[in-house]
Formats: structure tokens, C-alpha cells, sequence
């Protein structure tokens, strides 16, 4: 499995997180991300679908977490979104014991 491959995976777990927790209310899909099934509604999917490609097309060989990465692909309004997904899903992780997935950005 591929650097990419194992980010874009992480990312959907924790967009699937953050939409289990904070968008409960919202009409849901079910959507296969890379190798996994998860249940998302149009907004996450939206942002998943939007983070993965950024991620594709990453020219950076061996990639940063995108806060220390000096490029920045991601629109204004895209970065604040995943950031929000990223810090309630980190929180989230951390408070059920989850830290080899926390370990997958910092490393």
C-alpha cells in the first residue's frame, strides 16, 4: 500500500468520525473511499472527495502534514473545513485510545 493510499484512508476515517458525531442530523450516503465503506453526507463527501484529489496531485515527493507544508493547495475555506475535521477527529481518537492514527500525521 502506497503513502497515498494509506493517507487517503486515514482521512476518510476521520471525516467519517467527524460526520458520525457532528452531522447526525444530515441525510447520509453510503460511499467506498479507498478501500473502505463509509456513511458521509453530501458536505463530507464533498470535502473528502476534494482532500483526495489534493492529495493525488501532491508534487511533494515525501508529503508534510499540510500545516507544515509551504505550498498550501487547499482553498481558504477547504483548509478551515478539514482543520475543523482533523482537530475533532484527533480529540475524538485520542479519547478512545486510537493513538496509532493520531501517530499517522505526526510521523
Amino acid at each position: 500500500m502506497s503513502s497515498i493510499d494509506k493517507d487517503l484512508k486515514v482521512l476518510a476515517q476521520f471525516i467519517e468520525i467527524n460526520y458520525s458525531n457532528q452531522h447526525k442530523s444530515c441525510h447520509k450516503v453510503n460511499v467506498v473511499a479507498h478501500g473502505n465503506e463509509v456513511n458521509l453526507c453530501k458536505e463530507c463527501n464533498e470535502l473528502l472527495s476534494y482532500a483526495s484529489h489534493r492529495r493525488e496531485v501532491c508534487p511533494l515527493d515525501s508529503k508534510p502534514t499540510c500545516k507544515n507544508c509551504h505550498i498550501h493547495c487547499y482553498m481558504p475555506e477547504m483548509r478551515d473545513k478539514i482543520r475543523k475535521v482533523m482537530r475533532y477527529s484527533g480529540i475524538h481518537l485520542i479519547k478512545r485510545g486510537r493513538i496509532d492514527l493520531i501517530l499517522h500525521y505526526i510521523f
